[in-house]
Order: C-alpha cells, then sequence, then structure tokens
C-alpha cells in the first residue's frame, strides 16, 4: 500500500483549483507509477514505506545492547546478581519512626532532638538506631567529599529553625524529609557500600 499526492495544476481555472492539496491511497498501485485523477501517470515521492508497513522482522532476541542509540533509555534487569554494585545493596527501607526531646538542663538550655530510626534489611531482619539532626549533617557532608560527582542524588537535608525547632509541625516536616534523605541513600547501590554510612550507622 502506497500513498500517492496528486495536486491540482497551477493551469487550472480558479473554479476547478482545490484550496488544499488532496491525497488518494492507492490500495493496487503499479511498480512504475501511479494514474492520477486526470488519467496521468503519476510517481510517488514517497521512497520508503509508510509507516503502517513493516519494512523488515526483527525477532527481540536478536536485539543487542550495541544496536540501541546512545542516550536511548533501556531497562536493565538488577535481579541476577551478577552486578557487584547492585549486591551492594542491603536494606530494604527506612523508617523514622518518632523522637525525643533531649533537655540539656533543668532550664531547656542545651536541649536537642533524637530521632528514632528503623532499618528493614533485604534479609528481614532490623536496625534501630538513634541519631541527631547534627549526625545527619556530618553524614552528607562526609558522603559529598566521598563522592564529589554524586550531589544529585543527595537530597538536601531539612533547613534549621532557632525559633521553631520544638513545634510539632516542624518536627514532623523535618522527621519526613530526614527519612527521605535516609532512603534516598541507603537504597543507592553507590553510596550503601560506603565507609562512611557504615559509621554512620555503627557508631
Amino acid at each position: 500500500m502506497e500513498a500517492v499526492l496528486n495536486q491540482s495544476s497551477s493551469n487550472d481555472s480558479p473554479k476547478s483549483r482545490t484550496p488544499s492539496a488532496k491525497y488518494q491511497l492507492n490500495a493496487n498501485p503499479s511498480p512504475s507509477g501511479q494514474e492520477g485523477a486526470d488519467g496521468d501517470s503519476v510517481t510517488s515521492p514517497i521512497t520508503s514505506p509508510p509507516y503502517w508497513v513493516q519494512s523488515h522482522q526483527r525477532s527481540s532476541s536478536a536485539i543487542s545492547i550495541e544496536s540501541i542509540p546512545n542516550g536511548a533509555i533501556t531497562l536493565q534487569d538488577n535481579t541476577d546478581g551478577e552486578d557487584a554494585k547492585n549486591n551492594a545493596c542491603w536494606a530494604k527501607s527506612v523508617y523514622i519512626e518518632d523522637h525525643v526531646i533531649v533537655n540539656g538542663s533543668r532550664t531547656g538550655i542545651g536541649a536537642f532532638v533524637v530521632w528514632n530510626i528503623t532499618v528493614e534489611t533485604l534479609h528481614g531482619g532490623t536496625m534501630r538506631i538513634r541519631k541527631r539532626y547534627s549526625e545527619f549533617d556530618d553524614l552528607r557532608h562526609k558522603l559529598l567529599q566521598t563522592f564529589p560527582y554524586s550531589q544529585a542524588a543527595m537530597p538536601p537535608l531539612p533547613p534549621k529553625s532557632v525559633i521553631s525547632k520544638f513545634r510539632p509541625k516542624f518536627l514532623e516536616n523535618r522527621r519526613a524529609k530526614l527519612q527521605y534523605f535516609l532512603n534516598c541513600i541507603l537504597l543507592n547501590p553507590e553510596f550503601s557500600g560506603s565507609p562512611v554510612l557504615k559509621e554512620f550507622l555503627f557508631s
């Protein structure tokens, strides 16, 4: 099936001239050309098969990674266990359950917040750790030093506030963002096996 473009000649009278080009679809075109509406032989300007015609067949098993254009988005199976970087992933999820406000003195001066964190591993075990905000900040700083080109994969920490640091709404917003930060770090195979992260978790 081939598309043929028939356009009225410039010598036609104004009455017979159509305002736009007509497209005619011939189901049985001849090998050398087609007859237009006026009986003349018209050669199709289309040299390649139209989009609805399968030009060649190729099984999915014959497609190789070398045939994929540069920059194309591809899917990769990371469940085969052969990728050493993928094997570095050991955490399944991270939750910051709640927090505890630790008073530094009777007057409340020097008080700080400690976050209760639960880490679920891929093998079904759990870890429970307690960390201050300053320790999250130290972790991110050390990771940026170790992986200087991975800043885009490392979300920023929630901002500090001297006035609102113990208010429930502020603490809930901080909890959610710290949890998101930890998930991005622990579930990233580039960071999950880092000694910097292990120091944060086990120290």
